[in-house]
């Protein structure tokens, strides 16, 4: 039977085309985490990403083309759990956080000390964004689906016990990743957490490139609301 380090740390990185902060982002998740293993999910990225990753010290999952974020974190993932030194708990968080990675041990903190089962961060501070409607079919997924009422259901920035990542695996395809992980991890008897930290990380506006990306977020939370019923 596979055994797990109760007290090590697995810090998985969503990238796409973040060549230019993925650095930060690995050095700043160091400085915060001695000793974790970090993993980089590049996502078919076009911009030297990945080679930026490795460069960071960083193991590189990276298939030949995009499969979207919950398609390539969920390969990082079991890439993960194939490594013989298992850890006991998972960070999930976005590769353009740069040097406000560092800011995620409260989550990390939460789990270890029972709190909750699955601890998610909060902007302290919006930035960018649209009108808010992508944000709210998520919640209103989650609501209808489970029961919970998160404030940030969208938020990658995720830390959970290895258990609990078992059981939200494999991730909802795409933008319904972390949709479908909330509402799989409260099915499952998990106690969701949310706490505010103060992070920075690079958003969409309200233009026509922001509103095409959220228009595909609906699609993918439409998605996520079909195949858990």
């Amino acid at each position: 039977m596979e055994s797990s380090n109760v007290n090590s740390l697995a810090v998985l990185i969503a990238a796409r085309n973040e060549a230019d902060v993925i650095a930060d982002t690995i050095g700043s998740l160091r400085d915060a985490f001695p000793g974790a293993s970090l993993w980089v999910a590049d996502d078919a990225s076009e911009d030297g990403t990945a080679e930026a990753a490795m460069a960071a010290g960083a193991k590189v999952v990276r298939r030949g083309r995009a499969h979207g974020k919950g398609g390539n974190m969920t390969a990082c993932a079991e890439a993960m759990l194939s490594d013989p030194e298992l850890p006991g708990y998972v960070l999930l968080c976005d590769g353009d956080l740069a040097a406000s990675a560092g800011k995620l041990g409260p989550l990390v903190d939460a789990v270890k000390t029972g709190e909750c089962d699955l601890a998610v961060a909060m902007f302290a501070k919006r930035v960018g964004g649209g009108f808010g409607f992508a944000l709210g079919f998520s919640a209103w997924v989650i609501r209808k689906r489970c029961g919970a009422d998160p404030e940030a259901p969208i938020s990658g920035q995720r830390a959970m016990k290895l258990e609990v990542l078992r059981e939200v695996l494999p991730f909802a395809p795409a933008y319904g990743m972390e949709t479908g992980m909330t509402i799989d991890a409260v099915r499952a008897g998990y106690r969701l957490g949310e706490y505010e930290i103060d992070l920075a990380h690079k958003a969409t506006g309200k233009t026509f490139k922001g509103f095409i990306h959220r228009f595909r977020q609906l699609i993918d939370f439409a998605r996520v609301y079909v195949s858990r019923r």
